[in-house]
Formats: structure tokens, sequence, C-alpha cells
């Protein structure tokens, strides 16, 4: 017996490129309205706030934590080959071209990104953005808009803030805890790092991850079902598929950056 049949592979196909199709037209909506959000400072200085502003704490501790740490196994890694010098180096390159962006993305969809699905989602329940509609007012551009703009300002400066603080603690371990020569931990880096090749290019990854993390939590609270268990579902989605997106695009783009 059968366990599936062609109607049923062609439904779920369909309804697949259907989902992709409305995502796509609601993300050159989002995209398209930059300049009316904009124009409305105030909605977007309260989401800038609110997602930017609660996140920072659990950023820098988690930047300070990860610098002791590669500062740590750097040391150890580093100490077998005569190159301790260069431990300062290391941990801005990681930071900066890599960690930085990518945990900064994790952790801002598990804090900020569940709250803007859970949020939107409980508008949704409460027919709030149905109300709206019934008052001639869009509700993608009072309230996905704003919340995802401020998301995409957002996480670059996040990011700026775990790599500063990760270089810090690897500061603090590598030369006040285990003796590093302050001088070559500073001059390694400061000629080891290219503002353009490397800076740059985390900017353009959290930008990206930006992008794909709070389009996907606004989605997911926008097209959740209005009920309790709904939004639960949504919230638990935005999680998975915010964090396999930024994996994903994380291989993409340094294949993209560093291997050219």
């Amino acid at each position: 017996m059968s366990w599936w049949k062609p109607a049923d592979v062609g439904f779920a196909v369909r309804s697949g490129l259907g989902d992709i199709g409305h995502a796509a037209r609601l993300l050159v909506r989002l995209l398209a309205l930059l300049a009316p959000t904009f124009a409305r400072g105030r909605l977007l200085r309260d989401q800038i706030h609110f997602l930017g502003n609660y996140s920072l704490a659990i950023i820098g501790v988690s930047g300070l934590f990860v610098g002791f740490v590669l500062a740590l196994q750097g040391y150890y890694i580093l100490q077998r080959y005569g190159s301790s010098e260069a431990l300062g180096l290391m941990v801005a390159l990681s930071l900066v071209r890599e960690l930085g962006p990518v945990v900064t993305a994790l952790l801002f969809a598990g804090r900020a990104g569940t709250s803007l699905t859970a949020e939107i989602g409980l508008m949704k329940a409460g027919e709030q953005l149905s109300a709206m509609e019934m008052m001639a007012v869009d509700p993608v551009q009072r309230i996905l808009a704003p919340r995802f703009w401020a998301g995409v300002i957002v996480m670059p400066l996040l990011a700026s803030v775990f790599s500063a603080v990760g270089i810090l603690g690897g500061w603090v371990v590598g030369v006040m805890m285990i003796g590093v020569d302050p001088g070559a931990f500073w001059s390694q880096m400061q000629g080891g790092v290219d503002v353009f090749q490397d800076v740059g290019n985390g900017f353009v990854k959290s930008l990206v991850f930006g992008v794909a993390v709070t389009f996907i939590a606004v989605l997911q609270g926008f097209e959740a079902k209005p009920t309790p268990e709904g939004v639960s579902r949504a919230t638990t989605r935005t999680v998975v598929m915010a964090s396999l997106a930024v994996l994903g695009l994380d291989f993409v783009l340094t294949a993209m950056m560093f291997s050219i």
C-alpha cells in the first residue's frame, strides 16, 4: 500500500510555492516601506529602543564570556607554535569575522525575535490587526514595517557591541590573567585586522542576518493562527527557522567574501 499519492505531493508543492510567494511579496512590501517608516520616526525610535536596549545586557554578557573562552583556548593553541603574541589578532578576527555577527543573530532571534512574533501574534489573536483594517489603517505599514526596520538597524549595532566587549574580555584573560605582552596584543590586532575586508564583511553579515531574522519573526507573527496554540507554535518556528537561516546564510556569505 502506498503511503503517498501524486495528488498529495502536488498539493504540498503548490502550497509550499504559494507560501514562498506570499513571503516574498511581504518582504518586497516591507523594503518598499523604507521611506514611510523613517518618516514616522517615533514608531521606529520606540522599536529600536525595545529591540536594542533590552537586548543589550544579554549581548554584552555573552560577548564578554565568549572573549574569555577565545583567549583561553587561543593562547594554549598558539603557545604550541610560539605565537602567543598573536592572541589579540586571533580573538579580534574570530569575533569580527564570524562569532560577533553569528552569535549576536542567534541571541537576537531567541530574545527579540520571539518577542516580535508573540506580540504580533497576540495582536492578531485579539483582532487588533483586523480592527486596523476596518479603520483603513494598513497593519503592515503601521505594525510590521517599524519592527522590521528597527531589527535591521539594531543588529549591526549589537554585533559591534558583542565584538568590542569580546575583545575586551580577551584582553582581560590574555594580558591581565595569562601575562601576554599588552603591546604585542594590541599591535598584532591593529596590524592584522583590515577595516574593509574584516570589519566591513562582518558588518554586511550582521545586516543580512538582521533582515533574515527580523523578517522571519514578523512573518511568523503575522501568519500565526489566532489562538494561544497558534501563537506558541509561531514563536517556536521563529527560533528554529531564524537559527537555521543564520547558519545557512553564514556559510554562503563566508564562501562569497573570503574565498575570492
